[in-house]
């Protein structure tokens, strides 16, 4: 596969493809890529999932202490809150995303998997070119030089939450009777109004005892419910809302970095940079480059 044709392709994914609803699952997907030139990378670890496609060249995973030679037509899994790394002198061609199943809007079946994709411990894969996960990956890249078709984003959409599900189903390998049956736990009302109320303030300081204020609560009453149901703090949630604002404004504006940091609640553009670069693996400036730009094609952080 010559991922020179599919550079565009990036663009496309990042700016129609950002969230996957379906059979009871609920996905944000922080970002796309295809970079036909990664090298070394500094370790690091983020909050959500990336599955990355070796399409050609030869490098290493590093995988906390344990590490896997990485060739043409691999697979590898970095689980959230891993340390991980990627080193290649010559490049490697990748394809990958990077993605969470947000488990408020999505199944105890649903959380059980990705449950069992944290605790996954094969995390590097050989794969085929007639396996699944690649040619859907592939026929959702093609895809994204159809723009003219009347279904485009629909298709995108759909190729994109079949090529999730192939993706796991690598790692998570469960049948069809393995899989445990349980019903869709439902939010509280007080928790869902929260978070709506969160989504369309995030300009706004957002703190707890404010926020409470506005359903007549205590602040410790709602930082109780957030843990509870969510299984976070409030503040977390709430910083990780405005890292997926800020990320989507990244790959779909071109407003400033300055005006994303004020629109999505950051005091101060250095406080953003500094919070967005730990979360997501590359400053503001950087990520923007990587997934909008079709003249970015190598990566490397040495």
């Amino acid at each position: 596969m010559d991922l020179s044709k599919f550079i565009s392709g990036k663009i496309y994914l990042n700016q129609y493809v950002h969230r996957l609803e379906q059979n009871g699952s609920s996905f944000h997907l922080h970002y796309w890529g295809v970079m036909p030139k990664h090298y070394d990378i500094v370790p690091h670890k983020h909050s959500f999932f990336e599955i990355c496609f070796v399409v050609d060249g030869e490098g290493y995973y590093i995988d906390v202490d344990c590490t896997y030679s990485l060739q043409k037509n691999m697979m590898f899994l970095s689980r959230p809150d891993v340390l991980h790394q990627i080193k290649s002198k010559d490049g490697l061609a990748l394809l990958y995303v990077a993605f969470e199943l947000i488990e408020s809007e999505s199944s105890e079946e649903w959380i059980e998997i990705i449950r069992e994709a944290r605790k996954c411990s094969k995390v590097v894969v050989p794969v085929s070119d007639d396996t699944v996960a690649t040619l859907l990956w592939k026929s959702l890249l093609i895809q994204t030089t159809k723009s003219e078709q009347v279904f485009y984003e629909e298709m995108l959409t759909n190729l994109a939450y079949s090529l999730i599900l192939s993706l796991l189903q690598i790692f998570v390998p469960y049948s069809h009777s393995d899989r445990p049956k349980k019903s869709v736990e439902m939010i509280s009302p007080l928790l869902r109004q929260a978070k709506l109320y969160i989504n369309d303030n995030l300009e706004s300081p957002l703190k707890l005892p404010d926020v409470a204020r506005q359903f007549h609560i205590s602040g410790r009453h709602l930082s109780r419910i957030f843990v509870a149901e969510l299984g976070v703090s409030y503040s977390e949630y709430v910083q990780n809302e405005r890292i997926q604002r800020a990320a989507a404004l990244l790959k779909t504006t071109d407003l400033s970095i300055r005006d994303i940091s004020i629109k999505t609640g950051f005091k101060t553009v250095h406080y953003f940079t500094r919070v967005f670069h730990s979360v997501m693996g590359s400053p503001p400036r950087v990520f923007r480059l990587l997934y909008i730009d079709s003249k970015t094609t190598s990566y490397t952080e040495y």
